[in-house]
């Protein structure tokens, strides 16, 4: 399989809340909710780095287009990892999340692996670690 991800969908309880998080709490960029015209299909797209996108979608709506029973959401099914340029960044991103109602559950700190991190979770309670590495060079 060649890696070609496009889409980084999460699973959500209430798309208004969840679009609103997103997009005017931590900007990322949107067209809003789009597929409200077919009975499963309402979702947004907010555009990331080049060819990648993360999308919002009811997990009712998940698991009836998946054909798998809706279960119980847990939060450390994965993270997604947000890398930013230092540390002061870290804690900016951490701030806006957190100002914007994300629950903080791990306060940026140095690691110790030399960097620097701190986990927020969504109002769904996808976590997020937003990260400096400085063994990676962030470029725009």
């Amino acid at each position: 399989m060649k890696p070609r991800i496009t889409v980084i969908t999460l699973g959500v309880d209430d798309l208004e809340r969840s679009l609103q998080f997103y997009r005017d709490g931590l900007g990322l960029s949107t067209e809003g909710i789009v597929g409200t015209e077919f009975e499963h299909g309402a979702v947004a797209f907010f555009d990331l780095q080049a060819g990648l996108r993360l999308a919002i979608w009811n997990r009712k709506d998940i698991a009836h287009d998946t054909k798998l029973n809706q279960t119980m959401p847990s939060p450390t099914e994965f993270t997604i990892g947000h890398n930013v340029s230092s540390k002061e960044e870290v804690d900016k991103v951490m701030a806006e999340a957190k100002k914007v109602g994300a629950t903080i559950t791990v306060p940026a700190h140095d690691t110790f692996w030399g960097g620097y991190s701190g986990y927020f979770q969504d109002p769904d309670g996808h976590l997020w670690e937003i990260v400096w590495n400085p063994q990676w060079e962030i470029t725009e």
